[in-house]
Order: structure tokens, then sequence, then C-alpha cells
């Protein structure tokens, strides 16, 4: 062997080393989840979590016209009572990506009598 091939090994030796680390890493960030599937946030969705288990850091895609609605992250007062306080964030993109945090979350359409007709969510993320 030459000189210095020793510090080759070595180099070798490290970078499989890291490559098998990576592979055995699973990836932080969660899965992405349509709300309302195909028909998007829109009345009536409540349903749509039956069956799905949801963990903290997946992702909530609404997907609206941002002319005729909007999502607000509240309160299980908040949503309960279809109000909106204490500096809530009002997203209205009409394409708008949320993580969930771990425990409840609530959204609510804001619009006058939108969340009264059935265009709020809760979800619980482990």
């Amino acid at each position: 062997m030459g000189q210095g091939s020793g510090s080759a090994n070595l180099g070798v030796f490290f970078g499989v080393s890291i490559l098998c680390l990576l592979a055995l890493t699973k990836p932080t960030h969660g899965a992405i989840y349509t709300v309302g599937g195909s028909g998007g946030w829109t009345f009536n969705v409540n349903s749509w979590t039956n069956g799905k288990s949801f963990k903290a850091a997946d992702i909530l895609a609404f997907n609206y016209v941002k002319s005729t609605h909007n999502v607000v992250a509240v309160s299980k007062e908040d949503y309960d009572s279809c109000s909106s306080t204490g500096g809530a964030k009002v997203y209205q993109s009409g394409k708008d990506r949320i993580k969930l945090s771990k425990g409840s979350n609530y959204f609510i359409c804001t619009l006058p009598g939108h969340c009264q007709s059935g265009m709020k969510i809760a979800i619980t993320a482990s």
C-alpha cells in the first residue's frame, strides 16, 4: 500500500457511516392531508376526519376560493361559539398549509354564517 492509503480508507469508512445514518433517519415532516378531500375546505367537512390518524407535524392543506372563505385557527371556546377572539391567525390565500400541533386543533371560517352552517373542523393530533 502506498503512503496515505490509511487516511483514504478512513475517509471511505466515515462516508459510508454517514450514508448509513441518513438512511436510518426518519424525515421530520409529516403527512399532507387535503381538508375535505377533492371538494376542499367547504361546508360540512366534519366527517372528512373519520378513519384518519393525525400526528403532530402533519400538514393540513386548506384549498378554497379565497374570495369566498378563509381559515382561522382558534381555541376550543371559539370553535364552539363560532367566533374568533384574541389575535387568532387568519389564513386567506385559498391554498393554506397549516402544521398540526400535538393535541387538539380547531379551525373555522369566519365569514358571516359560515361556521354556524358547518364550516369548521376539529382535529386531534398524537
